[in-house]
C-alpha cells in the first residue's frame, strides 16, 4: 500500500510539474526564452577592410582569423585584431561591396535560448540622402563569450 501511494505521490508531482512547463511555454507566445548575452563590437580595432564576398563566419582561434583575414580580405589587407580566444569567440559578419557610404551594419540582438543568435540588419540609403558614391565594404566584428554553444547568425534583411 505505501509503494502505490508513493507511486500516486509521485505521478501527481510529475504531472504537476508538465502542467507547470506547458503553462511556462504559452505564457511566453510559444516561443523559446531568449536572454541577452553581452557582446562587443571590435570593428573600429581594425578600420577600413575590403571584403571581397558576402561572409558570415564564427571565429574560435587567432589561426582562423588570421587566415580569414589572408583569404577574404582584398589588398591593402589590415592586421586582425588581437583576442583572448581563451575567453571570447569573434564573429564576423560581412555583406560585400556597395555603391555609396550610406550603406552599413547594425547588431539587433544577441540572445540565448539554447544557441546564441545574433540577428544583424544593414542599414541602406533614403531616396534623397546625401552619401557619397564610393565602393564602401560594411561590416562587423564582434565578440561573444566562448560558450561552447552554437552561434549562429541571422540576417534580417535591410532598413
Amino acid at each position: 500500500m505505501k509503494g502505490t501511494l508513493r507511486a500516486r505521490v509521485a505521478g501527481a508531482a510529475a504531472l504537476l510539474l508538465l502542467v507547470g512547463a506547458i503553462v511556462g511555454f504559452l505564457e511566453t507566445g510559444s516561443k523559446l526564452v531568449r536572454k541577452p548575452v553581452a557582446w562587443a563590437d571590435i570593428t573600429s580595432e581594425v578600420g577600413a577592410a575590403r571584403w571581397a564576398r558576402p561572409t558570415i563566419s564564427i571565429v574560435k582561434n587567432q589561426a582562423k582569423l588570421g587566415k580569414l583575414f589572408e583569404v577574404a580580405l582584398l589588398p591593402p589587407r589590415p592586421r586582425p585584431p588581437r583576442v583572448d580566444f581563451s575567453r571570447l569567440e569573434v564573429i564576423l559578419v560581412a555583406v560585400g561591396p556597395r555603391s555609396s557610404t550610406g550603406y552599413s551594419l547594425h547588431v539587433v540582438r544577441v540572445t540565448q535560448s539554447g544557441n546564441i543568435d545574433v540577428l544583424v540588419r544593414e542599414r541602406t540609403p533614403a531616396l534623397g540622402e546625401i552619401v557619397e558614391p564610393t565602393i564602401t565594404f560594411p561590416y562587423l566584428l564582434l565578440t561573444v563569450p566562448k560558450s561552447g554553444k552554437h552561434v549562429s547568425v541571422k540576417y534580417a534583411g535591410r532598413y
